[in-house]
């Protein structure tokens, strides 16, 4: 069952959401309230899996409550306006709903959220039975325009940063992403990749080859940036 707290100003807001949510058998209101300060100290609290949050609000926008409860909760922003929806999916928010929210886009939202749900359920299944030394992370999701993709780590051979995203290269195809290198290189195990210029980062396991300070993985050739040089030619050296 997941939990869901919805956080809105509006009263009509809260109704609409509340009696959408009593409609999925796999969720369950913990608590609605127009006050985002008692709804950011609920999350503190701890028990809620999943905010429909609004994003215009007195006090605390809904922005502002996304970067302080960062991996404490999933969140889907409710919003009158859609221009602020990409700044969200910044913040890692999973998809934004556009007032008046019909039941069908309600429904696909909470659908990207089971899926997660489940991956994190199953995570937790692997870290308690899987013993320390053969954990480790095996996908990953990143956000494309409409929708969370959810990619096996093994399969990644780089990822490029473009100017407002990041190119994915696989073994199977490209994926583009909305998120940051920085993002993606948080989500990436460290002993796995590397960032080896600002605009690459590359799986240690996929090189090829390495001369002059270039890499290459099949057929491309990616430059070793100086300011990356020695940490990467350190993490070659322990591998």
């Amino acid at each position: 069952m997941i939990r869901c707290m919805v956080v809105d100003d509006k009263p009509l807001a809260i109704d609409v959401l509340t009696h959408y949510i009593s409609k999925m058998p796999d969720l369950t209101l913990s608590f609605s309230t127009q006050n985002p300060i008692e709804a950011l100290n609920k999350v503190m609290e701890g028990g809620i899996d999943l905010v429909f949050l609004d994003i215009q609000m007195p006090e605390l926008s809904g922005l502002q409550f996304l970067k302080i409860v960062k991996g404490k909760c999933l969140v889907v922003l409710t919003t009158a306006y859609a221009e602020y929806a990409l700044e969200g999916f910044d913040h890692d928010a999973i998809d934004y709903l556009l007032k008046p929210v019909s039941f069908e886009r309600f429904y696909k939202a909470v659908e990207k959220v089971q899926v997660i749900m489940k991956g994190l359920n199953e995570k937790e299944l692997q870290n308690a039975s899987v013993p320390k030394k053969e954990m480790g992370i095996q996908t990953i999701f990143v956000k494309t325009e409409y929708k969370l993709v959810r990619i096996n780590v093994e399969d990644i051979l780089y990822v490029k940063g473009l100017q407002n995203y990041v190119s994915i290269h696989t073994t199977g195809e490209k994926i583009t992403s909305l998120q940051t290198m920085k993002k993606i290189e948080e989500q990436l195990p460290a002993d796995r990749f590397i960032r080896v210029h600002k605009s690459y980062i590359v799986s240690i396991n996929k090189i090829d080859s390495i001369e002059r300070n270039r890499i290459r993985i099949g057929r491309d050739s990616i430059a070793v940036g100086e300011v990356y040089r020695k940490a990467f030619y350190n993490a070659i050296a322990a591998n």
